[in-house]
């Protein structure tokens, strides 16, 4: 792993690494993805470290589901695009949407900001129960449902604010497109996109 970046260790928060295995937009583990870990600049991990904190406050803990990506998980990402629509994941990722369109429109990045090491996909989970909080929508539902400021039930507009107001109190700035994203603003290497493998 390169100097400054490790794995997210960290008290209370639980992960998911989508694309280490079967269960993402693909279908299937992405290149670069060797083990089911996240990980991140050294920087990126402080800040989660306070906001896993400030999340414990409000009854909650983080869930990581992407940090850091290899670029050629990207590239993957991209010849993927380019193949016959097989239906497989569709319903669930992108049901409005052809693959070109996700590039198109911003949900897939040819050039992504979690190559830089400081970005981050995430939810909330509850203490009490370890369930996931309901966003009105899973990761990477390539939807305008996802949007920041879409029309979703209360409790789940709740769940939002909370996950946006942890995240922004910490030092991490949106995307407006996706609920789940979100970029330290102070990230220590923004033009460099890194591409050593996840293992």
């Amino acid at each position: 792993m390169n100097a400054g970046f490790v794995f997210v260790d960290v008290p209370g928060i639980r992960w998911d690494a989508k694309y280490a295995t079967w269960d993402n937009f693909t279908g299937k583990p992405v290149d670069g993805y060797l083990v089911n870990r996240i990980v991140g600049t050294k920087a990126l991990v402080a800040a989660l470290t306070m906001a896993q904190e400030k999340a414990e406050s409000l009854g909650f803990g983080l869930l990581l589901w992407d940090g850091y990506r290899p670029q050629r998980a990207v590239d993957c990402f991209l010849r993927w695009a380019a193949q016959p629509e097989d239906g497989r994941t569709k319903a669930r990722h992108h049901p409005h949407i052809t693959r070109a369109e996700m590039f198109e429109q911003g949900y897939v990045a040819a050039k992504s900001g979690h190559s830089r090491g400081s970005t981050v996909d995430l939810t909330l989970y509850h203490l009490g129960t370890g369930e996931l909080a309901a966003m009105g929508g899973g990761h990477d539902l390539m939807d305008p449902i996802s949007h920041h400021g879409a029309a979703v039930g209360e409790a789940e507009t709740a769940n939002r604010q909370h996950l946006c107001s942890i995240m922004e109190a910490c030092g991490f700035r949106r995307y407006d497109s996706e609920w789940w994203h979100y970029t330290l603003i102070d990230e220590p290497y923004p033009d460099t996109y890194f591409d050593f493998p996840i293992g």
